[in-house]
């Protein structure tokens, strides 16, 4: 090492992860996340139809009649074999049709698109304040490893990990809505604009940050200690930087790299996680859609929303890896 150039970090890279170039990591991540949503479509497709009864038995009434039921499955298509009506699902979602829901008799894109409005602004909002609130507390908690304040991080870390988000969200109900009454227990009458009344968006925050908070910090936490114990960080201050410049610049980015894919973990548990939420404050979303449709066995719209959770998972773990492959190759590079 020779005048003041700093030594970066050198991860071990395997001689795949030289040869693999961020493109060609990128194309075949594509490749395998495309076979993933077919495959989910399938499933889903599959397990809606092991199903007991169908979209007929739900809307032949309380009382049906066997001869109504199979009227209503003839004029639904439900008596043509499962195969052939998977077939034609996927011939249309081709051409940009996923079809008509069963029950609404409304195109599954348009109750897809009504739904989506409070869920991607719940998501949003929760990934947009999980990022810097997660990083900032597993950043102080390195920082001061040992002391109080990594010793309180740490304790309320693991206290709220081991709460369930649907049973933190009935505690954060009955005592922030119903005992104290500072915000609203449900987002009934809000609509699909939840930003119209920012207070009903509280709560269900509250309930969805706590856990991956915790799980995340404790990444980039240990991420820092690993990386402030290291010699090219040692060899930093021996050169006389400051420790704001070693810690954003040296530091910092060897800690987010495994917090980045930890993050597309939790944008995956965030889907369940928000159809939990929504279902406990009654925010008309995707969630709450989804379990409408599968009480009604409306096998449309159950397609359509596993399609809409499939491509997300992929999308987000895409963009992750990548992420995470271009601050560390060796995150990615033998995948």
């Amino acid at each position: 090492m020779t005048g003041n150039r700093i030594p970066r970090a050198a991860p071990r890279l395997s001689a795949g992860a030289h040869r693999t170039s961020l493109p060609r990591y990128a194309a075949r991540r594509l490749a395998l996340g495309f076979a993933q949503v077919v495959a989910v479509t399938a499933l889903v497709f599959a397990l809606t139809e092991a199903l007991p009864g169908d979209a007929a038995v739900v809307l032949a009434g309380d009382a049906p009649d066997p001869a109504r039921i199979e009227r209503i499955r003839e004029e639904l298509g439900l008596d043509r074999p499962a195969p052939a009506r998977y077939a034609d699902w996927l011939f249309g979602l081709l051409h940009g049709d996923l079809g008509v829901s069963l029950t609404a008799g409304r195109p599954v894109t348009g109750f897809l698109t009504d739904a989506a409005g409070p869920t991607v602004q719940l998501a949003a909002v929760t990934l947009l304040l999980l990022v810097p609130l997660a990083v900032a507390a597993g950043v102080v908690a390195a920082l001061r490893e040992g002391r109080l304040p990594d010793r309180i991080l740490t304790a309320a870390g693991v206290a709220l990990y081991s709460v369930p988000e649907f049973a933190l969200a009935v505690v954060l109900v009955a005592l922030f809505a119903l005992r104290l009454g500072w915000f609203p227990p449900t987002a009934v009458g809000v609509g699909t604009n939840l930003f119209a009344q920012p207070a009903v968006l509280v709560l269900p925050l509250l309930a969805l940050l706590a856990r991956p908070i915790c799980s995340i910090s404790r990444l980039v936490r240990a991420g820092m200690i690993d990386a402030l114990g290291s010699e090219y960080v040692r060899h930093a201050r021996r050169l006389g930087l400051s420790g704001r410049r070693v810690t954003l610049a040296h530091v910092l980015p060897n800690a987010v790299a495994p917090a980045a894919q930890q993050l597309a973990r939790t944008t995956d548990w965030l889907l369940g996680g928000v159809i939990t939420v929504e279902a406990v404050f009654v925010i008309p979303g995707l969630g709450t859609s989804l379990m409408s449709a599968v009480s009604a066995r409306d096998i449309p719209v159950i397609q359509g929303l596993a399609l809409v959770f499939a491509v997300t998972t992929v999308v987000v773990n895409l963009l992750a890896d990548v992420v995470a492959f271009r601050l560390a190759p060796r995150a990615g590079g033998t995948a």
